[in-house]
């Protein structure tokens, strides 16, 4: 059995006394593709925003690569893209190549010659299709290449845990499917483990191994095939849906 990557153990959290996420336990093993789902408000982002540490949980405990926030040393091992709106700046002067090496700045990558630094940003740029784009300014770009070069920022490192908030929001049809066959070589040949949150619930069994379902609580988490059977599940979506869900029918 895979080790754990990540363990939650009676996680929770509070906004002014207002409660988001109520004891979430559960545990994420290395190589996991897991699809994060949930209505607007379920907390998706406030539980990884626990995972990365940006957040203290208010409740219970959460460690990562076995390790509590406070002693972690491996945040050089995780790629994190959040969704663009909330922090991206336009008029930001700086060129596409500048922001794709930003995913280098850890004391780890601050070790590596120029050179090495140099190939890793343009295998992250060629990964994405936009290598044309390297002296390009960032604000220049449209939205679909904004993304695309975010994303690069996120894999420059080669990262063994990579979380994307809905990552293909602003790509269009071709540079999606591009995108999702690259994550799955990732996940497959290269053993990197991904939480992709997204509110495409209809498509992410195509792509991810887990879902979490999440609406304050975990409502559901596990296998596609434990989705496919999962009364709960038949329930919250009736069994047509489900069935469409899990992708085991097609």
């Amino acid at each position: 059995m895979q080790p754990e990557l990540i363990s939650a153990r009676g996680l929770c959290h509070a906004y002014n006394s207002v409660e988001v996420l109520s004891d979430l336990t559960f545990s994420m093993l290395r190589g996991d593709y897991i699809g994060l789902v949930g209505p607007n408000g379920s907390g998706k982002s406030t539980l990884v925003k626990l995972i990365l540490g940006l957040e203290a949980p208010s409740q219970g405990s959460i460690t990562v690569f076995g390790q509590a926030h406070k002693d972690l040393k491996a945040w050089d091992k995780i790629g994190y893209l959040p969704q663009k709106i909330n922090f991206f700046n336009p008029h930001f002067p700086s060129t596409v190549r500048e922001i794709v090496e930003l995913g280098l700045i850890s004391r780890r990558h601050s070790r590596l010659a120029r050179a090495e630094r140099r190939a890793a940003v343009d295998q992250a740029l060629e990964l994405l299709g936009i290598g044309d784009l390297a002296k390009r300014l960032i604000g220049d770009l449209s939205g679909g290449q904004q993304q695309r070069v975010f994303i690069a920022r996120a894999l420059v490192s080669r990262p063994e845990l990579l979380i994307l908030d809905e990552p293909a929001t602003a790509l269009d049809p071709e540079t999606r499917d591009n995108f999702f066959s690259l994550l799955h070589d990732l996940n497959h040949r290269d053993s990197v483990s991904v939480i992709l949150v997204t509110h495409d619930i209809g498509s992410i069994g195509e792509f991810a191994s887990k879902l979490m379902f999440l609406d304050k609580r975990i409502i559901f988490f596990g296998s596609f095939d434990e989705f496919c059977l999962s009364d709960t599940m038949t329930k919250v979506f009736g069994p047509s849906s489900q069935h469409i869900i899990c992708h085991k029918h097609d």
